[in-house]
């Protein structure tokens, strides 16, 4: 039976037009192996194929639509389908064959330099220049490619030059600036100004700076809008659906939703495993991972990073987060260390955009350096953090600031000076709707009541924690919440690890061996020791040991006072 061409060819036209990419590829191809099609609906054949994540296949269409157009001194769409051919080839993380077809592309202006599709020729230089922290650089060429786009009534180029702009302004740390240019090429997004490829990847940049920057609300909106397009689109289930889904499971994830997280980050995994996009996959994992440890499925959280690892994703700070959970402090100290290093390193440090990296391993450090007790890097964090909370001015990385400064200050025995600053923690989280990070304050808040002898207060906030705990499905939380509720409060505000070297004073240890018995510094040790005296007030070692025992918390009989010349 004869194929009538002509409906056929209809068909798949309206089945594009009606954004069913995968019946529209299917449609395309099976005419294309009967009658080869036209270069119009070549270059439809090559989006839909884009879309559905046939990314080999949408590269050869590509160049065959490349081709035809050059040949037929089509210069400008040319330009255009060049840009894509080094989209694709940048997404899946093979970035010599993305510049080769932007040098070749270049070659073709060479005689032409009125020709306004030229700026789809600067949007990878725009996008290298970011990268490289030129953030002037990357705006002013982003510019000179918008005017072009203008010029030409490309909305997809005006719109990518604007979103690249407002990008270079958060990484200078304009962050006012750069957020209201984001805005507005999420107005042409959302007026539908743009293809469906602009239109994804944009949406996705725009909740990734959002996260970055730590604006929480936005990233909401926007991550809300981003959603209801997609499910207005079944068969958008390529990379681009991927990285969709990844920002659909970071919402999930602060919003308390952890299962609906962890399917949305399980099925990103396998659209852009089994698809292309290798340049993201590790994200995808590396969320996934992030579940997993919150959770308290460790074994399972180990596999996700270093699947996120294999792909080239940046694993800190959830390796050093996951090390801390599984009780190797030493390495959860070297991890975040490193992490740290790296990114301080070099002369872009100072750059605003490189602070805002800095400022995601913040939080993970002072955690993990308050469970080591290394309070003095703790505090160090703690202020870099504050004085970046302080220069960003959002809701989320004021909470996390006020949260380390507050975690700090209890390690300090000072909850008097840490309730003020976890109260604001709290309820900043709150507002965010943010359950996770408000319980997980809430237990610091416990803790502060309780030495200050306020068991009913202490109790409350426990309980409240628990129960948020219990609801998320943190384990490793709802057991750590249940052994504090049973736990009886020290005397005179005595911290837990204080009781500790209380006991090995009391034994008529010297701090040297009451350092090496609890794996910390002398000086440490020496900051404790003086803890106690104010506390339990006190004027020497001996003295202290006799309200130990006094008081039932000695555990061996005591010895003779140290010697002289003992450190104290």
């Amino acid at each position: 039976m004869a194929v009538d061409v002509d409906a056929e060819l209809d068909r798949a036209r309206q089945a594009h037009l009606d954004r069913r990419w995968g019946d529209a590829a299917d449609a395309f191809a099976e005419i294309d192996a009967i009658n080869p099609l036209d270069v119009d609906d070549l270059d439809r054949l090559a989006e839909a194929l884009d879309l559905v994540g046939r990314g080999d296949d949408a590269i050869s269409v590509l160049r065959r639509v490349y081709t035809a157009r050059v040949a037929a001194r089509q210069i400008e769409k040319a330009l255009r389908n060049a840009f894509w051919l080094y989209r694709a080839f940048a997404f899946n993380a093979e970035f010599a064959q993305a510049g080769a077809w932007i040098a070749r592309a270049t070659r073709l202006t060479a005689e032409r330099t009125d020709c306004s599709e030229q700026g789809y020729l600067l949007l990878p230089a725009a996008e290298r220049e970011l990268r490289d922290g030129d953030y002037q650089g990357a705006f002013t060429t982003a510019e000179k490619a918008a005017a072009l786009g203008v010029r030409c009534g490309d909305r997809d180029v005006v719109t990518v030059a604007v979103h690249l702009q407002g990008r270079a302004r958060v990484g200078e740390g304009r962050i006012s600036e750069g957020l209201v240019l984001l805005d507005e090429a999420m107005l042409a997004i959302s007026a539908g100004e743009t293809s469906s490829r602009v239109t994804a990847w944009i949406y996705c940049k725009t909740i990734q700076t959002c996260h970055q920057v730590y604006d929480v609300h936005r990233a909401r909106e926007w991550t809300v809008a981003l959603n209801a397009w997609c499910d207005s689109r079944p068969q958008f289930t390529g990379a681009y659906s991927g990285i969709c889904r990844i920002h659909r499971s970071e919402l999930l994830q602060l919003v308390g939703a952890w299962p609906e997280a962890a399917d949305e980050a399980r099925l990103a995994c396998r659209q852009l495993t089994h698809g292309y996009g290798l340049i993201v996959t590790g994200g995808a994992f590396y969320q996934l991972g992030d579940i997993h440890r919150l959770r308290g499925e460790l074994a399972d959280a180990e596999q996700a990073y270093r699947q996120a690892g294999q792909y080239g994703w940046l694993v800190q700070p959830g390796i050093a987060l996951l090390r801390l959970a599984q009780g190797d402090t030493t390495a959860a100290m070297a991890a975040i260390r490193c992490a740290l290093a790296e990114s301080t390193d070099g002369p872009l440090y100072r750059v605003p955009g490189r602070e805002l990296t800095h400022s995601q391993l913040l939080p993970a450090y002072v955690e993990i350096m308050v469970a080591a007790d290394d309070l003095a890097a703790a505090d160090a964090g703690a202020a870099e953090l504050a004085a970046l909370a302080e220069r960003y001015r959002t809701p989320a990385l004021s909470a996390r600031a006020a949260h380390a400064l507050g975690s700090v200050q209890l390690a300090r025995g000072e909850p008097d000076r840490a309730l003020p600053a976890l109260r604001r923690a709290c309820r900043l989280w709150h507002d965010l709707e943010a359950p996770y990070e408000a319980a997980r304050t809430k237990v610091l808040i416990a803790h502060a009541c309780r030495l200050m002898g306020d068991a009913d207060g202490a109790t409350l906030e426990l309980t409240a924690a628990r129960q948020a705990f219990h609801v998320l499905g943190a384990r490793p939380d709802v057991i750590r919440a249940d052994a504090l509720v049973g736990e009886k409060p020290t005397l005179c505000g005595l911290s837990r690890r204080e009781v500790e070297v209380l006991r090995l004073l009391a034994a008529g240890r010297s701090n040297r061996t009451i350092a090496t018995d609890l794996v910390l510094s002398e000086k440490t040790v020496q900051r404790h020791v003086s803890n106690i005296f104010g506390k339990i007030d006190v004027g020497s070692r001996t003295a202290a040991a006799a309200y130990a025992f006094e008081h039932g918390l000695a555990r061996v009989s005591p010895s003779p006072a140290a010697p002289p010349g003992s450190s104290s």
